[in-house]
């Protein structure tokens, strides 16, 4: 028989922007099922109506789709599915794997307490799951609010193979008679999980390190339904250069901020794709190449270092992938609208290796369309020092030749002999303001024809 399709998930909660860590689970999972040739779901976790929000929602799709990421079915909706999970906890109270709980606010807390002062781990008593039949149809008939709680067995573990951390064993005593379904009626959220990741067919599904508590009790209740777990795999968590838990203050924003910023997909999944996860592949990476060398097997254990600087890394290669029309999008919101496409063009190419996000490029506009830049004090003092005689031949070339630096240049290096610093230092400065920049060739195929020669005049 031929394998299973692979089938991953990513099952946000639609109660804020999706950042760093939420949007490498989604890449991830995404990487093994293209690895595999299978299928990438995504599901909307929102059966908290009082915490998610259908503009969260729009936006994660949103963010999604502009990191290039595509899933295969329609978004599963958990709101959409209580009638489900309603069916499912009545064929687990029927098989008595679940019961209903009468215990209040206060009961729970006297216990936990209690337990707390004798040096135990805080677990549920098991109070009502010793009542008899009768009486919880007496109760439940009476109106009495109760949980749905899920009976553990009693003795025995719960065994899983983890993709990231190995073989676990967790003895049933750890665990708890856990609730399913609050006194409210709304389901728990890893029931509702266990519950959409066997209905949807998933065969696994990395999430982080803070779910991991959570899988031996899905794995009960998958097993409890006659349902097979899928392969869970728990990613370390993410951490600043300092080791603390990744925050704004180390630089990682929303993914909706660096796409704002100007941060092109290409970088934050190449850097995403690093983080936890080791490979041999240096250079830039596409879709492809990255599904091809994803796998669990690569994830790392320890906690995985977000440092800016890396980030900044992948948008200088990405930037120098993107084709000359993509690059011509990206800057573009910076440029003059009624610029034409010759000169956008030759400014793009120009600037482009100078900048790393496109507001970076709001001087050099200024520079390339706009009136002469006031020079800066080293400007000034290499205008001061140039050689007589060398803004006019250059002014005079410029006249002629109004987008050849190289011919301005060789005509001011003919009347004056100056050569190297001493003449490209005082042409540069004349014509930007600046003694740093992009290189002057590329740039003045930007400029309108007179230009060149009117900012030379100025200094003859």
């Amino acid at each position: 028989m031929s394998d299973p399709i692979v089938v991953t998930r990513f099952a946000p909660s639609p109660s804020g922007e999706l950042h760093l860590g939420n949007v490498r689970t989604a890449l991830f999972n995404a990487l093994w099922a293209r690895h595999h040739g299978g299928r990438f779901l995504l599901r909307i976790e929102d059966s908290d109506a009082a915490r998610s929000q259908e503009t969260h929602v729009a936006a994660l799709v949103a963010d999604l789709h502009w990191l290039g990421l595509s899933w295969d079915e329609q978004p599963l909706r958990q709101s959409q599915r209580y009638e489900r999970y309603n069916q499912l906890l009545g064929e687990l109270l029927a098989s008595n794997s679940a019961y209903p709980c009468f215990c209040t606010t206060e009961q729970l807390e006297a216990g936990r307490r209690a337990q707390l002062a004798a040096g135990l781990p805080p677990r549920y008593s098991g109070t009502c799951r010793h009542l008899s039949a009768e009486q919880r149809a007496t109760r439940l008939a009476a109106g009495e609010p109760a949980t749905v709680r899920f009976a553990v067995p009693q003795q025995g573990s719960v065994q899983f193979d983890d993709l990231v951390h190995g073989p676990r064993n967790v003895p049933v005593t750890e665990l708890g008679d856990f609730v399913l379904r609050r006194a409210d009626g709304s389901p728990a959220f890893f029931f509702c999980n266990a519950v959409d990741d066997a209905d949807s067919g998933v065969t696994h599904a990395l999430r982080g390190d803070d779910h991991l508590s959570n899988t031996p009790r899905q794995v009960l209740i998958l097993q409890a339904l006659g349902r097979t777990p899928p392969r869970y795999g728990h990613l370390a968590l993410l951490t600043g250069p300092d080791g603390s838990p990744l925050s704004k203050r180390h630089g990682a924003a929303s993914l909706r901020q660096l796409r704002e910023e100007g941060f092109v997909p290409a970088a934050v999944t190449n850097l995403l794709f690093r983080l936890g996860h080791s490979s041999t592949e240096a250079a830039l990476l596409g879709a492809d190449a990255m599904a091809r060398a994803f796998g669990p097997a690569h994830l790392q254990r320890a906690p995985a270092q977000f440092d800016p600087a890396q980030l900044l890394h992948w948008q200088r290669e990405a930037l120098t992938a993107l084709t000359a029309e993509q690059a011509a999008v990206w800057m573009g919101p910076q440029l003059p609208a009624d610029l034409p496409d010759s000169q956008r063009d030759a400014f793009v190419a120009a600037v482009l290796p100078n900048v790393l996000r496109p507001h970076e490029a709001a001087f050099w506009v200024q520079v390339a369309f706009g009136e002469a830049p006031e020079a800066d004090a080293d400007a000034q003092a290499a205008i001061a020092t140039a050689p007589a005689g060398l803004f006019a031949a250059a002014a005079a070339a410029a006249a002629l030749h109004p987008q050849d630096f190289k011919a301005i240049a060789d005509a001011a290096k003919a009347a004056t002999g100056a050569k190297g610093p001493a003449l490209f230092k005082p042409l540069r400065a004349a014509l930007t303001g600046r003694l740093q920049g992009p290189e002057l060739g590329p740039l003045l195929r930007a400029f309108a024809a007179d230009v060149a020669r009117q900012r030379l005049q100025r200094f003859t």
